[in-house]
């Protein structure tokens, strides 16, 4: 098959990796995903591994710090486990697939990646938009493996599986991930953690909730304490717009039902 995607490898070498964990987390809702993959590369100091390129990325460029231009980017990370943490492949990015076709030749090529470094499990993550601020995000799994649903879906992870009726379809790379994977015989998890659905909102919250699952069942050695130092400052400046926009959302859905329902769309 003809693929769209222009793959770069950053290393000298290819690692060798024992069993990774495949860990994705791109823009979407509240950027939940990202923000947490982003974290993983940051505190873990994993190692660019490759970079992706498509002439199916949206037509536009970011101006950095330094007022020059870039493009956007997705890339996978390494990182080796020390002790008896897991290796992990981390795939994060600016920006997600733009149409149906490139999203799933995109997640084609991320599965050959998984495959090739034998990983016995990928977990895509996302955000849930409420059409409130939850004080704590609960955190929800589904998956294309009932049995492997069933390792996270426990009390002591504090993950609920009975997310039937609670989201809508998965759109995007963290559901097309797990539903091609299936096809390709490659078990995955979504972890999808409560947001607030509006565009503008860092869903900061659910990020480190789902870390908190992550760290608790793989022991990673994440110090989340370092994120709600540094991160959770942004999201105290950004309290008192989100509460406007949440007043805002209540004023034009006053009267519509199921007011604690997700949207339609999980990134």
């Amino acid at each position: 098959m003809k693929t769209d995607w222009e793959i770069t490898t950053e290393t000298k070498a290819i690692p060798t990796l024992h069993n990774p964990l495949f860990i994705e987390g791109l823009p979407g809702i509240g950027n939940v995903g990202k923000i947490a993959v982003d974290f993983l590369v940051e505190e873990l100091k994993a190692v660019k591994l490759y970079s992706f390129f498509s002439y199916k990325f949206p037509h536009s460029v970011f101006v950095n710090e330094k007022n020059l231009v870039e493009m956007p980017k997705i890339e996978v990370y390494y990182k080796k486990g020390i002790g008896k943490a897991r290796d992990l492949l981390l795939l994060t990015g600016d920006l997600q697939p733009i149409d149906e076709e490139s999203c799933y030749t995109f997640c084609e090529e991320v599965l050959k990646i998984s495959q090739q470094f034998h990983c016995s499990e990928i977990i895509t993550t996302g955000g849930i938009g409420l059409q409130h601020l939850p004080d704590k995000p609960r955190v929800f799994c589904t998956g294309n493996d009932a049995g492997l649903v069933k390792e996270y879906a426990v009390k002591e992870l504090a993950v609920e599986k009975e997310i039937f009726g609670i989201v809508g379809p998965i759109v995007g790379v963290s559901g097309i991930l797990l539903g091609v994977g299936r096809k390709r015989g490659v078990k995955g998890v979504a972890l999808l953690a409560e947001t607030f659905g509006h565009p503008m909102y860092l869903g900061i919250k659910g990020a480190k909730e789902i870390l908190r699952v992550l760290e608790m069942k793989f022991t990673l050695g994440l110090d989340l304490k370092k994120m709600s130092k540094e991160i959770l400052e942004v999201e105290r400046k950004l309290m008192k717009k989100t509460k406007e926009w949440q007043a805002e959302m209540q004023g034009m859905q006053a009267g519509a039902k199921g007011q604690d329902k997700g949207v339609g769309y999980i990134g």
